[in-house]
């Protein structure tokens, strides 16, 4: 049996703190992955920051990767120095969900959002716990997800500042 995870979390971490989120997230990936004989599906938008973090962790216990993509213009608003490493991690997606927007902005973020959540058994969020910088983003998720009754863990480290 598969464990399907959904990913949501905060970009544009600094390195100290996105190692320390990799290394949380790999354990939790490895709980999941056992648990399940070794089995989990990560869904993530692959953004840069908690996104990819969670992608690599995913594929590196041997699970595979659905992403779902906010808009057929979304590469491009992602940070350049990142977009060779979308692209390795897209080319590695077992399944692509491309949603019908053309530019990605909040209302394209929640829906992708939205999509994760309905097709995942629980959600992980490297979140600091606090609002949102605008709709569509991690704290909007996790309160999607809940709404659903969907599990979800937080992830933020002790005393971190994002």
């Amino acid at each position: 049996m598969t464990t399907q995870l959904a990913i949501t979390g905060h970009r544009g971490l600094s390195a100290e703190l996105e190692a320390e989120v990799d290394r949380m997230i790999r354990a939790v990936v490895a709980r999941t992955g056992a648990a399940e004989t070794g089995a989990v599906v990560g869904v993530s938008c692959l953004a840069d920051g908690a996104d990819a973090v969670f992608a690599q962790a995913v594929l590196d216990a041997g699970g595979s990767l659905v992403a779902v993509l906010p808009a057929s213009r979304y590469r491009e608003t992602l940070p350049e120095e990142y977009q060779p490493v979308y692209d390795r991690l897209l080319a590695r997606a077992g399944k692509v969900v491309q949603l019908p927007f053309v530019t990605p902005d909040p209302h394209a973020y929640m829906e992708a959002g939205k999509r994760m959540v309905d097709e995942s058994d629980s959600l992980l969020a490297v979140w600091d716990g606090q609002p949102g910088r605008g709709p569509g983003g991690t704290a909007d998720v996790v309160a999607y997800a809940r709404s659903r009754g969907v599990p979800v863990t937080v992830l933020w480290p002790e005393g971190a500042i994002r």
